[in-house]
């Protein structure tokens, strides 16, 4: 099973079906801050629901086309990290991340996304993609401590909650400087 060590305190971990009733508890207390980003914050609303999803994950993780990870702090799940594409054939990935409010300023997510760029680089993807709105301050952030680009706005590209939104699209090459 993978676990990769964030801090003294934090692991991130394979996301699994069996983690449903773990992750329906996390997005009870976290809906409120993921819904205006995440579609499926809204849509999951129980245990069969998570289950579902992260079924679909594992698929596609066995198929080598999608992967989900959760990020723990101490035995609480409290964020994730996910690549909603995953392409080796034509060198493309992208990464969508969550975190709940109190799990915030740790230098969780931008840790476990370095692991994850890493990872996605040693098996041949070149291009990881950032996709997130223009209003969401903190994923920008981390794109941005990643040393990414910015390469532009999609406009009204992505609905949430029956709202379209802009989507800001940053990227990182294989052949961009290191990571920081």
């Amino acid at each position: 099973m993978l676990k990769l060590s964030l801090s003294d305190d934090a692991d991130l971990r394979a996301l699994e079906p069996w983690h449903a009733g773990e992750f329906t508890e996390f997005l009870e207390g976290a809906r409120p801050h993921l819904a205006p980003w995440l579609p499926w914050a809204t849509t999951i609303t129980d245990e069969a629901g998570a289950r579902e999803f992260l079924q679909r994950y594992a698929e596609r993780h066995a198929a080598d086309d999608g992967h989900i990870f959760g990020i723990w702090l101490g035995d609480r799940l409290v964020g994730g990290a996910l690549f909603r594409v995953f392409d080796v054939a034509f060198g493309v990935a992208e990464l969508g991340v969550w975190l709940a409010p109190d799990a915030q300023g740790r230098g969780l997510m931008t840790t476990s996304v370095r692991h994850l760029i890493a990872w996605a680089f040693e098996r041949g993807v070149h291009r990881i993609e950032w996709h997130c709105t223009p209003s969401n301050e903190r994923s920008i952030a981390v794109a941005r401590r990643l040393g990414m680009t910015r390469e532009g706005v999609l406009r009204s590209a992505f609905p949430v909650a029956g709202v379209r939104q802009d989507m800001e699209v940053w990227s990182l090459l294989d052949t961009d400087q290191p990571l920081p």
